[in-house]
C-alpha cells in the first residue's frame, strides 16, 4: 500500500541539491525544479563612466531640488498670510498657505525618494546573490562574511567615491526636518507677552455689545449686568473671536457703600465696576449675576466671585479673582478705560508667570 502525500512519492534525484551535484536538469513542469538565476546583464552605467557621471548628476540634482523645496516651504510659511485664498484649477478656491506648504513639502520628500531610487537602480550594484538559509545564531565566520558583504556593498554603492551624491544627500536629509521644526511654531504663541495684553488702553470707550453704542454712566443702573467690548472691535473683523476672548468686559453697578475693597472702589466710577468676563478657571464666560450678594457665577463649573470685594473667589475651582479694568468718564460723558487689565485674563496657565 503506497504512502500517498509522504516524501517517499518524491524522487530525490529531482531535488535541487541532487541536481546541483549531478548537473542534471529536472523535467519540465517539475514543481521542485531549481530555476536558477538569469545571467547578469550589465547596465550602461557599469561600463560607461560618462553615463555613471550623468546618473550621479541626476541624483545630485534631485537632492538639490529637495533642499530648495525645503527652503521654499519655510519661506511660504513665513511670507504667505493665513487668510489668503487663491484659485487653483481644477481644485478651486484653496488656502494659499496650505497649498504652498503641501506642494513644497511634497516636492522635498519626493525628490529625496526619487533620487534614492535612481541611485539604487543606476549606480549601486544590481548583481543578485543566492545564499542558503542559516540558523538564527550566526557563527563567527558568518558574521565575518556579513561584515565583508557590508563593506563590499558600501564600496559598490560608490557612497564614498561619489562625493557629489553623498554631500547633496546629506544636505537634503539635513534640511527636510527643518520643515517640521518650522511647524512647531503653530503649537502655540511665540514666547512674547501677547497673552498679557488686550485691546483695552487709555481712552478706549466701553461699547455695549448688545446695542453697539458707547456706554454712559446713566445707562448702567444698580443691580443690572451689561457686557462691553473695546471701541473699534467689530464682529466682522477676522480676529474678532481672538480679541473678544481676551477683552470681553462685564459691567455692574453697586452702591459705593456696599463695595468692600478700596481698590475696587478707586477703579470704579460712582459704583460702576468693570471686570473681565472670562472665568479664571478654564476660560468660560461668566454671566450669572446675583444682585443681593453681588456674586457672579460661572455656569461651567460654578466658580463664584464677589464683585464687591475685588471679584475674589468665594466658591469653586477658580484659582484667582477676575481681573478688574480701571474706568472713568471722559469729557463727552462716556465711560472709558484708563488702561489695560492689571494682569492677564483667563485661566492661570504659564503665561501668568
Amino acid at each position: 500500500m503506497s504512502e500517498t502525500g509522504s516524501n517517499k512519492d518524491v524522487s530525490e534525484e529531482h531535488l535541487p541539491s541532487a541536481q546541483a551535484e549531478t548537473g542534471t536538469v529536472a523535467p519540465a513542469g517539475d514543481p521542485f525544479a531549481d530555476p536558477g538565476l538569469p545571467p547578469h546583464e550589465h547596465r550602461i552605467q557599469d561600463v560607461d563612466e560618462r553615463a555613471a557621471r550623468r546618473s550621479e548628476r541626476t541624483v545630485a540634482l534631485l537632492f538639490t531640488l529637495s533642499m530648495l523645496a525645503t527652503v521654499a516651504f519655510i519661506a511660504a510659511f513665513v511670507a504667505i498670510p493665513v487668510e489668503k485664498i487663491v484659485y487653483i484649477f481644477p481644485i478651486g478656491n484653496v488656502s494659499a498657505l496650505n497649498f504652498s506648504l503641501g506642494v513644497t513639502l511634497g516636492v522635498a520628500l519626493f525628490c529625496i525618494g526619487a533620487g534614492a531610487v535612481h541611485w539604487a537602480r543606476t549606480l549601486m550594484s544590481d548583481v543578485e546573490a543566492a545564499d542558503e538559509r542559516h540558523p538564527i545564531s550566526a557563527a563567527p565566520e558568518v558574521k565575518a562574511g556579513v561584515m565583508a558583504d557590508f563593506r563590499q556593498g558600501a564600496e559598490e554603492s560608490a557612497f564614498g567615491r561619489r562625493k557629489l551624491i553623498r554631500n547633496t544627500l546629506f544636505g537634503a536629509l539635513a534640511m527636510v526636518p527643518l520643515s517640521g521644526v518650522v511647524l512647531l511654531r503653530d503649537l502655540g504663541p511665540l514666547p512674547e507677552d501677547k497673552l498679557r495684553h488686550t485691546l483695552w488702553e487709555q481712552g478706549k470707550l466701553l461699547v455695549n455689545q448688545n446695542t453697539n453704542e458707547p456706554m454712559r454712566p446713566e445707562d448702567v443702573v444698580v443691580g443690572s449686568l451689561a457686557f462691553a467690548k473695546p471701541e473699534g472691535l467689530e464682529e466682522h473683523d477676522h480676529d474678532f473671536q481672538k480679541e473678544i476672548a481676551k477683552a470681553a468686559l462685564m459691567i455692574v453697578r453697586i452702591q459705593p457703600d456696599n463695595i468692600k475693597d478700596q481698590r475696587t472702589l478707586d477703579w470704579s466710577h460712582e459704583g460702576i465696576v468693570a471686570y473681565s468676563k472670562i472665568c479664571t478657571h478654564v476660560g468660560c464666560p461668566v454671566s450669572l449675576y446675583e444682585q443681593q450678594t453681588h456674586h457672579v457665577l460661572c455656569p461651567c463649573h460654578q466658580s463664584t466671585f464677589d464683585l464687591s470685594d475685588g471679584a475674589r473667589v468665594v466658591f469653586g475651582p477658580a484659582g484667582h479673582p477676575l481681573p478688574q479694568l480701571r474706568i472713568a468718564v471722559n469729557k463727552d460723558g462716556y465711560l472709558e478705560a484708563l488702561g489695560d487689565f492689571d494682569e492677564p485674563v483667563g485661566p492661570s496657565f504659564w503665561e501668568r508667570g
